[in-house]
């Protein structure tokens, strides 16, 4: 993620989609894009897991970070990841090598996972990512969606002070999920990194990016035709809102002077109605069937990213691949399409995957 530019810091619908509005998604997604359907680089970690809850429902997860997707592009990872399973153990990346762990008193079945993506353009970017990971693998377990919200602005606000202090100004997006055993998930979501829900026919966006052209939503200076182009079919690097670094999108006009500490929470009081239902803090039950996938925006740093994401029901939805291959499979795609264009080097990229078995319909 690069540096961040005002209207967000300094540092509609295309063509080839089928764009639907709310009510034909089970995930409660504005935009359900509908696609009518006409080896693994060095430098990456890899992470497959799958642990039984104690309801009998299987969770499934994969997770890889990449320098770089081609290996031509950076030549450091400022992006994270957490993957705390069922069992306590938890995983993450330290000096960009991944840590293994064993969390004490964790409870049976209770799932978090989170990527982040440290600001590349601002100094200290990995180091905000690891710290905001570390406070993460502090927090108790919780299935309560206001007690994660509290903590969780709480850990943000400490960490501010930590980097004020410090003299250093950055921060990192952050998107989380919280699977207890026997209730729906909760999303919370910071900055540009995404999380989005394929099943063969379909891939819903589940999150709204933190950046200037949802500040002029907020406004009411742009619609959902433009919103959705300047986010999802010509995205930048400019990002609204970071953990750690905080928030313009609060601020009632174009003109923004400083970034506040506090974090700006999206939700359907102040989101434009064809954003509602995507709010940034939210349960999010889980539907069997479905590959949910948490990434960092170097998945979709390319010159035309909808070609790449129409291609994603058919690279995840293969039968009798694990999440492990599906995951290869996927990041080869995007070398492939990083090849063969002509600008837009690539950036870090991180994928995380989950798929739930034995859920009800």
């Amino acid at each position: 993620m690069a540096s961040c530019r005002a209207s967000g810091f300094r540092a509609g619908r295309s063509a080839v989609l089928d764009v639907a509005m709310k009510g034909s998604s089970p995930h409660n997604a504005v935009f359900v894009i509908h696609y009518r359907l006409y080896p693994l680089a060095e430098n990456s970690v890899a992470t497959p897991l799958k642990t039984s809850s104690s309801t009998g429902h299987e969770l499934e997860v994969a997770v890889r970070s990449l320098r770089s997707p081609t290996d031509r592009g950076r030549r450091d990872n400022q992006d994270n990841y957490l993957v705390v399973d069922g069992l306590g153990q938890g995983r993450y990346l330290r000096d960009e090598k991944e840590v293994r762990i064993q969390l004490s008193g964790w409870p049976a079945g209770h799932w978090r996972v989170a990527v982040l993506d440290g600001m590349g353009g601002h100094s200290h970017g990995r180091q905000a990512a690891e710290r905001t990971v570390e406070g993460l693998l502090d927090l108790p377990a919780t299935a309560d969606l206001e007690q994660l919200s509290g903590a969780l602005n709480a850990l943000h606000a400490k960490l501010y002070q930590e980097f004020q202090s410090a003299g250093l100004e950055t921060g990192c997006t952050l998107v989380l999920l919280e699977i207890p055993p026997d209730r729906p998930a909760l999303l919370f979501h910071v900055g540009d990194s995404r999380a989005y829900a394929v099943d063969r026919d379909r891939v819903e966006c589940l999150t709204v990016d933190h950046v200037p052209a949802t500040h002029l939503a907020l406004l009411g200076m742009v619609d959902n035709v433009q919103w959705y182009q300047q986010v999802h079919v010509r995205p930048n690097s400019q990002i609204s809102q970071a953990f750690i670094l905080g928030s313009t999108l609060g601020v009632p006009s174009l003109h923004v002077e400083s970034i506040a500490p506090d974090l700006f929470e999206l939700h359907d009081g102040n989101l434009p109605l064809f954003l509602r239902g995507l709010g940034d803090r939210r349960i999010l039950p889980l539907e069997a069937g479905w590959i949910y996938l948490l990434a960092s925006d170097g998945l979709w740093h390319l010159s035309d990213p909808q070609v790449f994401v129409r291609r994603w029901p058919v690279l995840l939805t293969r039968p009798k691949c694990s999440l492990d291959q599906l995951l290869d499979i996927l990041l080869e795609d995007l070398a492939d399409c990083i090849r063969h264009q002509r600008s837009q080097p690539d950036d870090n990229c991180t994928v995380l995957l989950l798929r739930v078995s034995g859920a009800g319909p």
